[in-house]
């Protein structure tokens, strides 16, 4: 016979409905119990702990929290980071940096999953600090923001210089001074914290600024804006190095210096400033020229100036005596023309003389000629001529004959071209009220008065009214008869 049955055969038998053995002590547990029960033993047991790993899947939620993973080469661990621990972390997380995260262990029950809650996450070394900052400045670099066609050329003398620093340092003091001795100038100093949490989002609010003051406006905008900062290591500097630094640096509309550090160190402000500088000493030489220099250049261009405008004058004076020293004398010159004239007044005298003493004989001969009988005879047989010529009245008639005729001939083509000649066969002449003869309807539509000549008078009418009274023609005047041709004078009268 099968003996009796234990504890545990009676716990380990299948069955279609769970049952609670007594005296056992295991009861069933919810999902949500368990889980906080883990919950609690996760925390207790890992309420601070550091864990270094490679960042992934980086992702910042609108509320502003930080969801993340760590891995390594075999493992892999969720992390989040609240909005407030976030918000003062000195570096934008991207996947592929390795960190340090220090926090507490914990887990989520939705997902049935553990998780780290980061407080505080520092980049892993100096070494994963410089693959970040190349990883940067690579996809900065792909975007063109490094772009040497961006540059821009420094203003030459600037009026206004705004300088973006720490109020305190030694910084603002080695600029003004350096500013001093070579060109005093208008500074603009926005003082901004150069290393630590929020230092970054300073700077680059601080060259946007500059960037949006208005010309003319109460505040002097700057010709030119100096990003500066002392040396240090890379931590030091890496606020420097911050995408937002470096987008406003590039998207600044004012010239920009970048004199980050020393001579040694290069952010990534240098590479999207359009000048580097290699200390800030060195960023306010570049930003003004030396007066005294100035001065001494101003006054050398003086000097040649007065020089070009004396040395046409002095050339010129040089010239004219040259020129002065080949010329001839006056006398040299004159003395041609005077033995010409000399020789001219003898001939002309010499010719004076010989025309009178020919017109003197010439007198004489014709004194000979102008006697009183020789004049007597030329008379009597001028008057014989005269008396022996006859007019022929036929050389008057005809020439008064064919004069009549154009003249007849004249009056009847008058006679034809008259208007008022076919008045008499019934047609009306119309006129205007001063005397011009209109022919269209338009011409008569745009008159008040018209005035139509009949064969035996005048009717005057208005235009779209009644006639007017008929006014009696004036008396045509009788032509005058030609006067009659005068009798051909006798040939005897004409004498």
């Amino acid at each position: 016979m099968p003996g009796p049955r234990s504890h545990d055969d009676e716990y380990n038998a299948g069955g279609l409905v769970a049952k609670e053995p007594a005296g056992d002590n295991a009861a069933a547990l919810s999902v949500s119990e368990i889980s906080a029960a883990l919950k609690r033993v996760v925390e207790d047991r890992f309420g601070f702990v550091r864990i270094r790993g490679e960042l992934s899947g980086v992702k910042r939620a609108a509320s502003g929290h930080l969801y993340l993973s760590m891995k390594d080469e075999t493992a892999r661990i969720d992390g989040v980071m609240w909005r407030g621990n976030a918000q003062r972390l000195s570096f934008l997380p991207e996947d592929g940096v390795e960190v340090i995260a220090t926090g507490k262990l914990t887990t989520y029950p939705g997902r049935s999953n553990y998780q780290i809650v980061i407080d505080r996450m520092e980049i892993a070394g100096e070494g994963a600090l410089l693959a970040l900052l190349a990883k940067t400045k690579a996809r900065l670099e792909a975007e063109g923001l490094f772009d040497p066609a961006r540059k821009r050329a420094l203003p030459f003398l600037p009026r206004v210089i705004g300088v973006v620093t720490s109020p305190t340092g030694a910084v603002i003091r080695d600029i003004l001074h350096r500013l001093a001795d070579r060109f005093s100038s208008h500074v603009l100093v926005w003082p901004v914290l150069v290393q630590g949490q929020g230092a970054a989002d300073q700077v680059a609010a601080a060259v946007r600024g500059f960037s949006a003051i208005a010309p003319g406006g109460p505040v002097p905008r700057p010709d030119l804006v100096i990003v500066a900062r002392g040396g240090g290591s890379i931590e030091d500097l890496w606020s420097f190095n911050e995408e937002v630094v470096v987008r406003a640096i590039a998207d600044c509309s004012i010239p920009v210096i970048s004199a980050v550090g020393h001579e040694t160190d290069t952010t990534l402000a240098d590479f999207a400033a359009d000048v580097r500088a290699p200390t800030p000493t060195a960023a306010a030489e570049m930003a003004v020229p030396v007066r005294e220099d100035l001065l001494g250049q101003l006054a050398e261009l003086a000097l040649r100036t007065r020089r070009a405008v004396i040395r046409p004058v002095k050339l010129g004076r040089e010239r004219l005596a040259v020129r002065a020293e080949r010329l001839p004398r006056p006398e040299a010159l004159l003395s041609v023309p005077a033995q010409r004239l000399d020789d001219l007044a003898d001939r002309l005298r010499r010719g004076l003389k010989d025309r009178i003493t020919t017109a003197r004989t010439a007198l004489q001969a014709d004194a000979a000629r102008l006697s009183a009988p020789l004049l007597a005879a030329r008379v009597a047989r001028a008057r014989d001529r005269l008396a022996a010529a006859r007019l022929s009245p036929a050389l008057v008639t005809q020439r008064i004959a064919a004069g009549q005729e154009r003249l007849d001939g004249l009056a009847r083509l008058s006679a034809s071209l008259n208007p008022d000649r076919v008045l008499e066969r019934g047609y009306v002449r119309v006129t205007s009220a001063d005397g011009r003869t209109v022919i269209t309807r338009g011409a008569a539509a745009g008159e008040t008065a018209l005035a139509l000549h009949f064969r035996d008078g005048v009717l005057d009418v208005a235009v779209g009214g009644a006639a007017v009274p008929p006014v009696a023609a004036p008396p045509v005047a009788p032509k005058p008869r030609p006067a009659p041709k005068p009798a051909a004078p006798e040939q005897g009268k004409l004498l």
